[in-house]
């Protein structure tokens, strides 16, 4: 189906042709209709289908055809306040021009990637959006807000503060829609959540869009929807069918290895790393700049301007390789992405569905590895019970191949040397008084011996106690 079929206003078709855009996706097909008649709708479908422009353009539309009601004076909200030096000029601006959409988004890089797309959209509509997230400073974020914007794209935190600030009146939202809303809950933003949706007004047109919809969002949906149109184009957490998946089984220590190795022998365009904490990150990126590898870093701890400086270089004619934590699982639209790597699966396999999303998009293919370690097993279990399929076990770097697991010595290493009394060096493990093992009809007497020590040579040695010592310890 093409845009034309769609019913949208002549100012969007013409944004999206300028696009490049022809033909709707089918959650596009399916979500814009629905939402055009002013229905609440529950979107579910995988990432990198074109979710943020099946609610973008029908709302869009809504917005730019339909007068807006008069500022309401409700109090549904506390009444916004004047900015010093400003009079009571930005005061009325503001008033005359209220927020008639709003939407919430999990991180700073999926908001910006949103208003992004309104911009886009939008650009022959005259509508105003502004983005509102936290990490840098609110006076520009402000300054927006006091001339007035008819769509506002916010991060829960951020929102909370300028709402309190007096700064964000939400009495006069028409539409309210909550991207990766499951991320949201995740990320423990079900108080500001509950605030926000109690601020805006209850006759309003709602709709939740996710790739995953667990029982809580469900829940949630009950609570916040009015007879909402379910569209599901896929079985929930059914990851994109362009992308190839394998599996390294590997231990952990030769992880970096096997990630050199295997950067060094794949061709790739951009590569995106996930590690699970953000100090592996800046581990692993390290690691990769003395193999000679260009990689670069993302997550919280980085100020907002250098994650944009990173993203701008990612995105750029040589992008680095970026090794980055969960928060570019969402919101990270970068296209010609070829290769994602799980460094380290996901304690939930819901993610998995979220970052092999940033490889296949929009048409395109995309190879998605993991590298698997023996305490992973379980997690890998879990995401192919939850997505249904059974990944290819890769073969082709048998050097970093998992031992089995009934082996428990080091990979890469010698087996542990043995004392003469039996036990490992170094590994607490009881030692007898001769040759062999400790029998228990020899018990070991620990007060004989002083502590085992390894020479520079490798050499074991032993000292046996001053005379009398036994004794002194017991006494």
């Amino acid at each position: 189906m093409n845009f034309d079929q769609l019913g949208l206003a002549d100012s969007l078709l013409r944004a999206v042709r300028g696009e490049g855009y022809e033909t709707a996706t089918p959650i596009q097909q399916q979500a814009i209709p629905p939402v055009l008649a002013g229905r609440d709708l529950m979107g579910c479908a995988q990432t990198g289908t074109g979710k943020t422009a099946a609610f973008a353009l029908p709302t869009l539309h809504r917005l730019s055809t339909i007068a807006g009601p008069a500022p309401s004076n409700q109090s549904a909200a506390p009444p916004m306040r004047h900015t010093k030096g400003r009079g009571r000029d930005s005061f009325s601006r503001a008033e005359r021009r209220p927020i008639r959409s709003l939407i919430l988004a999990p991180t700073r890089e999926l908001a910006a990637q949103i208003g992004e797309s309104f911009k886009t959209y939008g650009q022959f509509t005259g509508l105003r959006y502004a983005v509102v997230f936290g990490g840098v400073g609110q006076g520009p974020q402000v300054k927006a807000l006091q001339n007035g914007v008819d769509i506002l794209v916010a991060t829960p935190g951020r929102l909370i503060d300028l709402m309190e600030q007096g700064h964000i009146n939400l009495r006069n939202v028409e539409i309210l829609i909550l991207d990766e809303a499951d991320q949201m809950l995740d990320m423990g933003f079900i108080v500001p959540l509950r605030r926000i949706v109690a601020a805006v007004p209850k006759q309003r047109q709602t709709l939740m869009f996710s790739a995953t919809m667990p029982p809580e969002i469900r829940k949630l949906a009950s609570e916040w929807l009015r007879e909402p149109v379910h569209v599901q184009i896929v079985p929930v957490a059914t990851p994109a069918e362009l992308v190839e998946h394998s599996v390294f089984h590997v231990e952990q220590q030769n992880k970096p290895q096997l990630l050199v190795h295997y950067l060094q022998t794949t061709a790739q365009t951009r590569t995106l790393v996930f590690a699970r904490t953000k100090h592996g990150a800046d581990k692993v990126v390290k690691h990769l700049e003395r193999a000679g590898i260009r990689a670069a870093a993302l997550h919280g701890n980085k100020s907002q301007s250098v994650r944009q400086r990173t993203l701008d270089a990612f995105k750029s004619n040589r992008p680095p390789v970026l090794v980055a934590t969960d928060i570019a699982a969402r919101g990270l639209d970068v296209d010609g992405v070829s290769h994602v790597i799980n460094y380290e699966l996901p304690d939930v396999a819901e993610v998995y569905v979220h970052r092999i999303g940033r490889t296949g998009r929009a048409g395109a293919t995309g190879i998605a590895t993991s590298f698997c370690g023996r305490h992973e097993r379980d997690q890998l279990r879990q995401i192919e019970r939850l997505t249904r399929c059974s990944i290819n076990v890769e073969q082709e770097h048998p050097e970093y191949k998992r031992e089995a697991a009934s082996d428990h010595r080091p990979t890469g290493g010698r087996r542990p040397q043995r004392r003469p009394g039996g036990g490992n060096v170094g590994s607490g493990e009881p030692r007898s008084s001769g040759g062999g093992r400790a029998k228990s009809s020899r018990p070991v007497k620990k007060a004989t011996y002083a502590t085992v020590a390894v020479g520079g040579s490798g050499q074991v040695t032993r000292r046996r106690r001053r005379p009398g010592g036994a004794k002194k310890r017991a006494l």
